[in-house]
């Protein structure tokens, strides 16, 4: 299998992990008979900090997800896995795995530098996709 998908694996399953990550604390503090219902209104209850920015980080992993699964999977259907494309993908990877901590956490401006790598090297696999 070309790095490309397996780094693209491995971010699906850190994706699961950092559901898991906001879904533990979420139900705690919003109680199983909100989260269980069709949330059609707001909650009686408010999260804390971190578990809302647990959601917030799950929600742009899913995001990220998306460009760097178009980014890897066109490289490996046009066999252009490189040693670059190969390097921009563990760099993304490293970064989505830094930016669940930097965000729980509220690094600031750490978050946004974090991110700002991940997002780069996706960049870089798209435009390298084209040549």
């Amino acid at each position: 299998m070309p790095p490309e998908l397996t780094v693209l694996i491995l971010a699906a399953l850190l994706q699961t992990v950092t559901f898991v990550l906001y879904a533990v604390p979420a139900n705690r503090e919003l109680g199983t008979g909100y989260t269980m219902s069709a949330r059609d209104r707001a909650p009686t209850r408010e999260m804390s900090d971190r578990t809302a920015r647990l959601g917030r980080t799950m929600d742009n992993t899913f995001e990220a997800l998306i460009l760097f699964g178009i980014a890897a999977t066109v490289i490996t259907i046009s066999d252009q896995s490189t040693t670059y494309t190969m390097l921009m993908s563990w760099i993304f990877l490293a970064a989505r795995i830094a930016y669940i901590p930097a965000y729980a956490l509220g690094w600031r401006p750490g978050r946004s530098i974090i991110w700002a790598v991940g997002f780069a090297a996706t960049t870089l696999m798209l435009i390298a996709a084209l040549f």
